[in-house]
């Protein structure tokens, strides 16, 4: 890789095979703003809010939050954990682990899975992250000055009924991705979250504020943190475990691929705690930002994927500085999301680059310009092509794309990372790379790993493919 040192690789060592060894972060802090970035998109400003909305606020928040402990903390230790042993691409990382300690190096295929499954979803991820791009003008030239939901409908609308524009708004958003990734781990993705992750917080805290002012916050505080426990529901618990571990990037090898990048003298589970911390703050932080201005304008806060792109606009729109603060909350979910759509594409460049000599910018350029083409699929899927519904009800290619890698790829990718980590990998193996001393922490997270994540994952993963 671009910036490699020479060193010999732990996990091929048996194979008798040095060779260069990835660059490392400059620090624990770059590292975990890389990591949380990774975790802080869409998902948390988009659909954390309005999936607590319909999930009834605080009923979702509670399940989240134990989900977050018990599911995600537990896989993304393990993902960390194993991508530091192999300090390699995720493929090569799973395949020369496999060889290791399974005895086959087809655990490599957990690798491909994951890596296709970031590529894929990076292919839609930039046409909706588009959609926030294109919002950002709309918002400071005034347009929803006064609008009422008739009319903010009807913008989104003709937002997704025009694929020139859409077009537009995706290839800006992914060149944007490919020209960070391209420069490598330090010059391009280490300076890029150094800048943005700062300005992604402060922009929710001034958004909270803003809403602390002109919205209703004790009834937003009191929507999402007064226990209303007669709202769990089988249903609930089901959404809330798939929200908490997904906004992880769990089973993507985003986090197998920064995990190789990470120094020997970092505690994984402490960094793994602050990661899910920080993400689950900012889905939290968000919602403070977005339900007391939803509150204040008696505006449905069950309103689904809408809350965001259609009802926050009115009241946006209806409030004093509206344009302004609607123009920076828009700002924040393009920076959430940039900070993602890097760590979707890194993967595969890392993966890539173990095993071609092409190079990371030929690497990036190409691997970019295949997520901008297949992405045209998700782009007319909203118009010319809407008709095209492979799923049928109404749902387009850009739902069969989505039901795809969310049901069936990122579940397996991720119950296979769980199943290695615990089962396969060797007990003291994993207790020494985790630092973990022997005795009841290491026998939790052995017991998370090897029967709570991978039951909780195929669950979720059952009950939404069956519907």
């Amino acid at each position: 890789m671009v910036g490699a040192e020479g060193g010999l690789d732990r996990a091929g060592a048996g194979d008798g095979a040095v060779r260069a060894a990835p660059p490392m972060w400059s620090s624990r802090l770059a590292f975990i703003l890389a990591a949380v970035g990774s975790a802080v998109g869409l998902g948390n400003i988009w659909k954390f809010p309005y999936m607590a909305g319909t999930g009834g606020g605080s009923a979702f928040v509670l399940v989240y939050l134990g989900c977050v402990l018990l599911v995600g903390v537990p896989v993304l230790m393990s993902e960390l954990m194993l991508g530091r042993m192999a300090r390699k691409g995720p493929i090569t990382a799973m395949a020369s682990l496999g060889r290791r300690f399974g005895g086959t190096p087809a655990w490599g295929l957990v690798g491909v899975v994951g890596v296709v499954a970031a590529v894929l979803i990076l292919s839609f991820y930039s046409v909706v992250a588009g959609w926030a791009l294109a919002y950002v003008p709309k918002l400071a030239s005034g347009t929803f000055a006064g609008a009422d939901a008739a009319r903010s409908a009807e913008a989104f609308g003709a937002l997704l009924a025009d694929p020139a524009g859409l077009f537009l708004w995706h290839s800006a958003f992914l060149l944007a991705t490919v020209l960070i990734v391209m420069r490598g781990v330090r010059s391009g993705i280490e300076v890029a979250v150094t800048w943005l992750m700062p300005l992604l917080f402060l922009m929710l805290l001034v958004l909270v504020g803003y809403a602390a002012v002109a919205g209703d916050f004790a009834r937003a505080a009191g929507y999402l943190f007064t226990p209303d426990f007669s709202k769990v529901t089988p249903e609930l618990v089901i959404a809330a475990a798939g929200q908490a571990f997904f906004s992880l990037s769990l089973g993507l090898g985003a986090m197998l691929a920064y995990g190789a990048y990470l120094p020997e003298d970092v505690s994984i589970p402490r960094t793994a705690v602050v990661i899910a911390g920080a993400d689950t703050l900012c889905a939290l932080t968000a919602g403070l930002a977005i339900f007391p201005i939803v509150f204040a304008h008696d505006l449905d806060p069950a309103e689904g994927p809408g809350l965001v792109f259609v009802t926050l606009p009115v009241a946006f729109g209806g409030m004093p500085f509206g344009s302004l603060f609607g123009t920076v909350f828009f700002v924040l979910i393009v920076v959430a999301a940039l900070t993602s759509s890097v760590a979707l594409l890194e993967p595969a460049v890392a993966a890539l680059d173990d095993r071609t000599r092409l190079g990371r910018v030929r690497l990036t350029v190409g691997l970019g310009a295949f997520a901008w083409l297949f992405g045209l699929l998700t782009v007319f899927s909203f118009n010319i092509w809407s008709d095209v519904q492979p799923l049928g009800d109404g749902r387009t290619l850009f739902d069969l794309i989505d039901w795809i890698t969310a049901n069936l790829m990122i579940p397996l990718g991720a119950t296979l990372i769980a199943v290695f980590a615990g089962w396969v990998l060797g007990r003291e193996a994993g207790r020494l790379e985790l630092g973990l001393p022997p005795g009841a922490v290491h026998g939790l997270w052995l017991a998370l790993v090897r029967y709570v994540a991978p039951l909780a994952i195929l669950v979720i993963a059952w009950r939404k493919i069956v519907g």
